[in-house]
């Protein structure tokens, strides 16, 4: 009689890949389900113990700080389009923000982000830390322009969602270029004040 192959346990022999395994498996499962994702899960998708997941990251906010919120660094691309006039900002803000998430490395964790946002307080929590962080930093200080910022990147997180996580038909199906020029106007009067 054939024995069942047991669960996995402890490391795996020789120099492994463990901890890429884990935050491969975690990544990928965080994008599809966000913060739902069980460490459980994602150790049996990374062929590893649980345990192992928790010697390396901790518990489940340790592995998606790691595996998501440290390695997505918006700030520097998005504040160097941030220019004073909303007419040269505009469309550059808009590219750099919507290009973010035409890139196939990058769309895995922004959708694992906005995902476990919609479903863990903790995730939404670090979601708007991490964008208050960059919105303070890019206005320098004036509150009137930390509010132009603020509403300039809800818009165009609002056209992503729409896009990637979503799927609505027309923003999914229309060329990245095209998309730029239809929403520059709108980002140039959140930036503007208008």
């Amino acid at each position: 009689m054939p024995t069942e192959r047991a669960r996995p346990t402890g490391r795996r022999p020789g120099e492994s890949g463990t901890r890429d395994a884990i935050r491969d498996a975690a990544l990928r499962l965080f994008a599809e389900h966000g913060y739902g994702a069980s460490v459980r899960a994602i150790a049996t998708a990374a062929g590893v113990d649980p345990g192992l997941v928790r010697h390396y990251y901790g518990d489940k906010d340790g592995l998606f700080t790691t595996v998501v919120a440290e390695r997505l660094h918006l700030a520097p691309l998005l504040a160097q389009t941030l220019a004073a006039d909303p007419e040269v900002a505009a469309p550059e803000f808009a590219r750099a923000y919507l290009g973010i998430w035409e890139q196939p490395a990058v769309r895995p964790l922004l959708l694992a982000i906005v995902r476990s946002a919609t479903s863990s307080s903790r995730a939404a929590h670090m979601l708007r830390d991490m964008l208050g962080t960059r919105i303070r930093s890019a206005s320098g200080g004036d509150p009137e322009r930390e509010r132009r910022l603020a509403l300039a990147g809800a818009s165009l997180m609002g056209i992503a969602v729409a896009r990637h996580v979503v799927g609505v038909g027309p923003l999914a199906e229309m060329p990245y270029d095209e998309l730029v020029e239809h929403v520059t106007p709108a980002v140039r009067g959140y930036l503007a004040g208008e």
